[in-house]
């Protein structure tokens, strides 16, 4: 296990030094997490992970740091790895090593081996319940560490990809022990996919070009939450927005909201930017570059870079070269020229920092809230994937409320025993 001289604990982190500024940056970004401030209060007292081994494989921002914290404070034992090599915050790795005793094995830029051997470091924490955001860590536990599975009692999964990774899984029998599904939970789709990632992919699109919107024809590959969001955020900018989808509810949906609907095929000789967030594969591929107007810009907001093929965008060009820190330019045999941003990788964290604190307050919330959840009742699950309780997810909503100091109306005795009967109507 690599370790990183200076720090009390096992590591594998860019530059301890950096941790002063990483500190601050933890401490400035839970000011705007009070739900989970509120929860590692009642944590510190009550102590309801003590002795519970965590193994997370989570995108490692200032945002997930606090989580970390919450989940310490609260008596767990706590190992963190990236879950996305260019959404490191490499002060904040740093900070939780030197300043909080976490193990942290993530370094901004690793290359696919490391990523592998840091979530190899991970699993060597012997892991009682597993923290993932896209399955990594599941899959490798699965497939290379299968003799750590029969001390696993249960697990949580951030994004979409994950999930339905895991349901795959589930549907094949191979799944063997029961996991959360965090981003099921109202307050992390509603919020999360469809406020934070509509912000903070057009923000890192912005960062990495500086382009103006308006005016562009701006196409949304998928209209799931996520694309949702961005396809909002992007009108509201004043781009027109095209959306492409294989989903005829979905598609019938982004009509009504305004957008226009076509095939990939034909959106992609019109469009200036291109935005994948389906969590598929090869969403855009060589078919469409073929046909895309020179200066096009390509970016994902999925999980995987595997949404857009740049396999087959390398072999179509003649030559490729960065012309921004984000922005790497293949220029056709042509003379076209297609821009990639962020490697395919989600530009919101390649690019930019991420969702705002107070989105990730709920989703990361909802994380502390189900790993205890998940230590309480692991005995009495099978092993599928679930979603986050009903009332945990209310609960989250509740407190996000209190603490902007809204109140709302409960209702009477009277009304929920109306709404409940089947006897009393007209």
């Amino acid at each position: 296990m690599p370790h990183d001289a200076g720090a009390a604990v096992p590591c594998d982190v860019k530059d301890l030094t950096l941790a002063e500024v990483g500190k601050r940056r933890a401490e400035s970004t839970f000011q705007a997490m009070p739900v989970l401030q509120t929860i590692r209060k009642r944590f510190i007292k009550t102590q309801p992970l003590a002795g519970v081994r965590i193994a997370a494989c989570l995108q490692v921002t200032a945002e997930s740091a606090n989580l970390m914290i919450t989940l310490r404070d609260g008596g767990a034992s706590v190992v963190l790895c990236a879950s996305n090599s260019l959404s490191t915050q490499d002060d904040v790795a740093a900070t939780l090593a030197r300043d909080y005793q976490i193990p942290v094995f993530a370094i901004k830029g690793e290359s696919n081996e490391v990523y592998h051997s840091h979530i190899a470091s991970a699993l060597a924490h012997q892991p009682h319940i597993t923290m993932d955001d896209g399955a990594d860590l599941v899959n490798a536990l699965h497939t290379r560490r299968q003799d750590l599975l029969s001390g696993v009692i249960g697990g949580t999964e951030e994004t979409t990809t994950g999930v339905i990774r895991l349901r795959a899984m589930v549907r094949d029998g191979v799944l063997r022990y029961p996991i959360v599904a965090i981003n099921d939970a109202q307050t992390k789709h509603l919020f999360g996919n469809r406020y934070g990632t509509g912000q903070s992919a057009i923000d890192g699109i912005l960062r990495a070009t500086n382009i103006l919107m308006a005016g562009l024809t701006f196409v949304v590959c998928g209209y799931g939450w996520c694309g949702r969001g961005v396809a909002t955020r992007a009108r509201g900018m004043g781009a027109g927005v095209i959306v492409t989808e294989v989903d005829p509810i979905k598609a019938l949906e982004a009509l009504m909201d305004g957008c226009r609907v076509m095939p990939m095929g034909e959106a992609a000789a019109i469009g200036d930017v291109f935005v994948t967030v389906t969590g598929g594969k090869a969403v855009i591929g060589k078919e469409h570059f073929e046909k895309m107007r020179n200066g096009a810009i390509l970016a994902n907001a999925g999980h995987f870079n595997g949404e857009i093929d740049i396999e087959a965008l390398g072999k179509l060009a003649g030559a490729r070269h960065k012309t921004r820190e984000f922005v790497e330019e293949f220029v056709l045999r042509d003379g076209r020229k297609l821009n990639l941003l962020g490697e395919g990788r989600p530009i919101n964290l390649a690019a930019g920092e991420g969702h705002p604190a107070s989105v990730m307050d709920l989703s990361f919330a909802n994380q502390a809230l189900s790993v205890e959840f998940m230590t309480k009742n692991h005995a009495s699950l099978d092993k599928l994937v679930y979603g986050v309780p009903e009332e945990l997810d209310k609960q989250v909503a509740r407190m996000k409320l209190e603490s902007m100091g809204v109140r709302i109306d409960r209702l009477t005795l009277d009304q929920e025993r109306y709404l409940t009967s089947w006897s009393e109507g007209t």
